[in-house]
């Protein structure tokens, strides 16, 4: 489980940056790689949809951590 947990949170990292980009400069690099680059608009929503079910397994490293101490 925790392999699972570190990928995931490699995805949540570059769905933060991601945001991070949109929020300082108005720019979606994912948008930018798969849709304006390559016309693949249901690979972006794909990607988008694995960031957010990374954020909800990532989750659990919060628990884990409020249950350590």
């Amino acid at each position: 489980m925790e392999t699972l947990q570190k990928i995931a949170l490699i995805f949540t990292i570059v769905g933060a940056i991601n945001w991070g980009l949109i929020g300082l400069f108005d720019f979606n690099l994912v948008d930018y790689l798969f849709v304006e680059l390559m016309n693949l608009s249901v690979i972006a929503k794909i990607i988008y949809i694995i960031v957010g079910i990374c954020g909800l397994i990532n989750i659990g490293l919060l628990f884990n951590h409020i249950e350590s101490k």
